[in-house]
């Protein structure tokens, strides 16, 4: 089965995201744990999430993709930034208690200036500080594009953080296909090569990319309206590395527009 979906808003609640997804013809979803920007997290409703359970019961939901604030930088020179990093993250695994089993997600963070063995070691230090026994959610290291100081642009970055975490069973990896592309990995006449590089492969933000292969930008573009092109998109879909997990539409797309990617990519994937 093809489990994917869009990045939605969830500023209505669980149940409202379940029925947009299905709506847009999807059968999983990503949503921001509170404002990208920061802040704090709205309030749970119980009923919503039990109504949302069994509506992703009834329609055969694949996980979840819960996303951390873009501001959330556990990597920062700065001690309150890695304090409000570290106070997020438990916070967030917290409340994923309530959706059981499903994906966090979170981007490794900006050394700015450090270096990235400093910038490593610091992410590391949160992921052990928060990570518990008892959790069932998964956290997720995105892979980046490698602008500015983003650790995560490569493959080697994201396996020393977990080299270094003592919980790995609670670890996992978010390939984004256009930071990946724009970071240097050509999957586009190297497929089956990359991803022999990406074990611990969870979920997958299904974007084309504005740039060329390399570029360092981090530039989404509509499915099969980039540089990587649709049949390379088609065929990470259909590799067996990525069978069963979550893909994450984050083009720039309005629900209508999505829509017609989802139906799209289901049509392509159940031709192979």
């Amino acid at each position: 089965m093809l489990y994917i979906g869009n990045h939605t808003s969830s500023s209505k609640g669980y149940l409202a995201m379940g029925k947009q997804t299905l709506a847009n013809g999807g059968n999983t979803f990503a949503f921001f744990t509170r404002n990208p920007r920061g802040g704090r997290a709205k309030d749970i409703n119980l009923q919503d999430v039990q109504e949302f359970l069994q509506l992703a019961q009834e329609n055969h939901f694949g996980k979840i993709v819960a996303h951390a604030p873009y501001t959330m930088n556990c990597a920062g020179a700065k001690e309150n930034l890695r304090d409000f990093a570290r106070e997020t993250m438990a916070d967030d695994l917290k409340r994923l208690e309530l959706t059981p089993g499903n994906y966090y997600n979170f981007h490794p963070g900006n050394h700015v200036g450090q270096g990235a063995e400093t910038g490593i070691a610091r992410i590391a230090e949160i992921l052990n500080e928060v990570l518990t026994e008892e959790q069932s959610t998964t956290v997720l290291l995105e892979t980046m594009s490698g602008k500015g100081s983003e650790i995560g642009r490569n493959f080697d970055e994201l396996r020393q953080i977990i080299d270094r975490v003592e919980r790995k069973d609670k670890m996992g990896v978010c390939l984004d296909t256009c930071h990946v592309w724009d970071g240097g990995y050509d999957i586009v006449n190297n497929l089956d090569g990359v991803f022999t590089e990406f074990d611990r492969l969870k979920a997958i933000h299904l974007n084309d990319s504005m740039n060329g292969l390399g570029s360092h930008k981090d530039r989404h573009a509509k499915i099969g309206e980039g540089e990587i092109g649709l049949g390379a998109l088609v065929r990470v879909i259909r590799h067996p590395a990525t069978k069963g997990i979550p893909f994450i539409l984050e083009t720039p797309n309005d629900d209508e527009g999505w829509t017609r990617e989802i139906a799209l990519l289901r049509k392509e994937y159940e031709e192979k």
